[in-house]
């Protein structure tokens, strides 16, 4: 291919890539999910998604396709480029098969980012840097790299999320180690929203947060957004929606699922249900779960909530100091 091909082959891709951006924004546009902080749009319309994703994979019978950016084939290109805009989320990283890094579905991550509540020089932490592209929208946002840290346990992740940002024009501080001993010599925190799901919230995240920061993890198969009130002490309840993220690495195993013998296939199937036995998991078995869920009417995810106070940490259904409450740790 010669240099005018390469010219107007980069000239198409990057038409390309605008419209397809222009069309994700409106599909979050009409999903809501940033009706809480609109500022949001913009940054999404700014920030070039496939410049962190230069490839990915996509699930195909017998295991996965890589998409990438640098396919010879043009018209591999523009798949890749359309998938990179796609309003879901993306496979960046296997190892022997398994998913261990993705890039979050959008919409998922505009909701995230406007219950996060940023202000205007807010110092953030990220738990899970993945492909980086949420940093970056963080850091577009606050107009000020140095207010973003993000960190993650894998070298190789946090590297090409460095090289991602660069190419971007981004230049968040990333930090490889273990999320949950949080960035100590990055705080105070005003916010910490997390990437990756945990069984529990890290006491080191509170003692490097400010009094008001705001927390927003996932949890169980929900998200939780939290008020830190003194060092130690956080209160908050779970959103509406549902989220699945890959687990935090070095986070600790997760408890393994008792039998769900004597509960009914329907609410087996049913997301809300699920919820709670992920939630309850080592204090209630399923059945107890179950006869908990009819009798409260199974409650919908905000009703939810979740204590931090000192040592201490629980989720309860309804109120902190009520009957429903169950150790997370």
């Amino acid at each position: 291919m010669g240099a005018h091909d390469l010219d107007r082959d980069h000239k198409h891709l990057t038409d390309l890539a605008a419209a397809a951006r222009a069309a994700l924004v409106r599909a979050i546009d009409a999903s809501g999910a940033w009706a809480a902080d609109p500022v949001w749009r913009e940054v999404f319309l700014a920030v070039p998604r496939h410049l962190f994703v230069p490839y990915y994979y996509v699930g195909v019978v017998g295991g996965y396709e890589r998409r990438w950016g640098e396919s010879p084939d043009p018209r591999n290109r523009e798949r890749w480029l359309r998938g990179a805009y796609a309003d879901a989320p993306l496979a960046t990283r296997l190892r022997d098969g398994e998913l261990v890094s993705s890039s979050s579905q959008p919409s998922l991550m505009a909701m995230m980012l406007a219950e996060l509540r940023v202000r205007d020089g807010d110092r953030v932490l990220e738990i899970g840097a993945g492909t980086g592209y949420n940093a970056a929208l963080l850091a577009h946002r606050l107009g000020d790299d140095g207010l973003v840290t993000t960190v993650d346990l894998e070298p190789e992740i946090t590297e090409a999320a460095r090289q991602h940002l660069a190419a971007a024009g981004y230049h968040p501080v990333v930090v490889t180690g273990d999320g949950a001993r949080g960035v100590p010599e990055r705080a105070p925190f005003d916010r910490i929203i997390a990437t990756c799901t945990l069984p529990s919230i890290p006491p080191a995240w509170l003692f490097q947060c400010r009094p008001g920061a705001r927390i927003l993890t996932p949890l169980a198969t929900g998200l939780v957004a939290l008020t830190v009130t003194d060092a130690g002490q956080a209160e908050g309840h779970f959103l509406h929606t549902p989220a699945y993220f890959v687990p935090l690495r070095g986070g600790g195993p997760e408890p393994e699922q008792a039998p769900l013998g004597g509960v009914p296939r329907r609410a087996r199937d049913h997301e809300l249900f699920r919820f709670l036995l992920a939630l309850t998991r080592g204090s209630l078995d399923p059945q107890e779960a179950y006869a908990l869920w009819e009798r409260e009417g199974q409650p919908q995810r905000e009703r939810y909530g979740l204590t931090v106070s000192g040592e201490r940490e629980w989720a309860w259904l309804d109120d902190p100091e009520g009957p429903y409450a169950w150790p997370l740790r």
